[in-house]
């Protein structure tokens, strides 16, 4: 209770400010072009690789967007000096965690709530699975989810916004890029790191239309490994 209390603050202060929507709209603008350049532009295809690109280009800007919207998350209140309140407040370390991450991920899930004009335009010309459409929207808030539960993480640990934002995107770019690893590792390491990568082992079912039950499961396990680990930075912090 405490923490959607916490959620429902954080999130009203996303939308009273002018940054949040300005993150949303240069996000939303660069991902319709490259929807309009790439995915519908070119040789004739069929609706469902249309699809299928959407999604991928989709994905990035979706972790492109959980790193600047979870940046102010702890950071802020830092950088401003207001930890200390929540500190002295009847509060515990993992409320403020799950609060700010449940705000984050509720104006998250505004902008991939924004980008659901695309497939309909696909629909104008072509045939769509609204299968492939709902497992696609599924990938996309998993994947979101985890990136923004990691960017909580780089956000405990920073002292501004932008550390936070830093961090949080190294963060992101080395769990991305565990299938390179994989690729030069031998077993039983190269299993290792193909199941940790954020992205090549566990969006591209969701973005074909399947969804597994492995590839949910990884992403809401680093979702829990994230915040669990925000709220250990946060308790280490207190006691400082």
């Amino acid at each position: 209770m405490k923490a959607l209390l916490i959620a429902r603050r954080e999130l009203a202060g996303y939308l009273r400010t002018l940054s949040g929507y300005v993150v949303i709209a240069v996000i939303l603008a660069l991902n319709g072009l490259f929807f309009n350049a790439y995915a519908l532009g070119g040789a004739s295809k069929r609706s469902a690789e249309v699809l299928s690109q959407f999604f991928y280009y989709s994905s990035g800007f979706t972790i492109v967007a959980s790193v600047f919207i979870s940046m102010r998350l702890l950071a802020e209140e830092r950088q401003t000096g207001t930890l200390p309140l929540l500190y002295s407040s009847p509060l515990r370390d993992r409320d403020i965690v799950l609060g700010k991450y449940l705000a984050g991920l509720t104006f998250l899930g505004l902008y991939v709530l924004c980008t659901l004009y695309m497939p309909l335009l696909v629909m104008v010309h072509g045939k769509v699975s609204f299968g492939h459409v709902a497992a696609g929207y599924l990938g996309l808030l998993l994947l979101g989810s985890a990136s923004l539960a990691v960017g909580t993480f780089g956000s405990a640990l920073a002292r501004n916004q932008l550390l936070a934002a830093i961090t949080s995107a190294v963060l992101l770019v080395a769990l991305i890029l565990c299938w390179l690893l994989a690729r030069i590792t031998e077993q039983p390491l190269a299993d290792v790191f193909s199941a940790m990568s954020l992205w090549n082992q566990h969006f591209p079912p969701f973005q074909s239309g399947l969804v597994h039950v492995r590839d949910i499961v990884y992403y809401l396990v680093v979702t829990y490994v994230a915040l669990f680990a925000a709220t250990r930075v946060l308790e280490a912090r207190r006691w400082r």
